[in-house]
């Protein structure tokens, strides 16, 4: 569970401005989104746009009182707000874009390399770089043996992931990691229930990697 001490250093309106910052910064990420991937038809609806801008916020919220105004703040707010938009375009295209995967993964070894000069140590972004690099080599081996089950996007997608779950620590990584398939597993469980026993062809597999990074990442200390 999170630091009593980070939640208590977390006021109210801190938290409003935070979750008001997520709410343009989701808005923002749609706008760049539509912009730089127009392929991606249909685009959102209204609505689409506006219940994703208030999943951000409320995910920065949450990450602001997890993490506090600390360091790392900015670099978890950048994944919740492209994870949010990952998640939708994988939801409906079955597609996890390198143009928002590969920055997710520059701007987090950037903005946590930032955070760990700002806090004067090098252990956990060292940490990060690795937990990285073996989520990502777990994924693709996976996806070797079974390529029906695991995308290359998925692949790509694990070593933001990885950065972002290392960087807090080596529990945090194996979690993050087996809590994506058991999410996926029941996500998968819950269409075939919905489908009267009859199996989907594809399941977007990236939502739930991304839930559960973040619920990983909200509740552990």
């Amino acid at each position: 569970m999170p630091d009593p001490a980070l939640a208590g250093s977390a006021p109210l309106l801190f938290l409003a401005g935070i979750a008001a910052g997520g709410l343009c910064l989701g808005l923002l990420a749609d706008v760049v989104v539509r912009r730089t991937l127009p392929q991606l038809t249909p685009h959102p609806t209204l609505a689409g746009r506006t219940t994703a801008a208030l999943a951000a916020a409320a995910l920065c919220a949450l990450l602001a009182w997890r993490f506090g105004a600390s360091p790392e703040l900015p670099a978890y707010i950048f994944l919740a707000v492209i994870g949010v938009q990952l998640a939708r375009i994988d939801v409906i295209h079955h597609l996890l874009p390198n143009r928002l995967v590969i920055p997710l993964l520059g701007a987090g070894i950037l903005l946590l390399a930032g955070a760990s000069v700002a806090l004067g140590g090098w252990e956990k972004l060292a940490r990060a770089l690795a937990g990285g690099v073996i989520l990502f080599f777990f994924y693709f081996i996976l996806a070797l043996i079974s390529p029906k089950g695991l995308g290359m996007g998925d692949v790509k997608l694990a070593a933001p992931l990885g950065l972002y779950l290392g960087y807090l620590g080596w529990t945090q990584l194996f979690y993050g990691g087996a809590l994506g398939f058991v999410a996926g597993g029941l996500v998968s469980a819950a269409l075939v229930f919905k489908n009267r026993g009859n199996k989907p062809t594809e399941v977007a597999f990236g939502p739930s990697m991304l839930a559960a990074a973040l619920i990983v990442i909200l509740l552990t200390a």
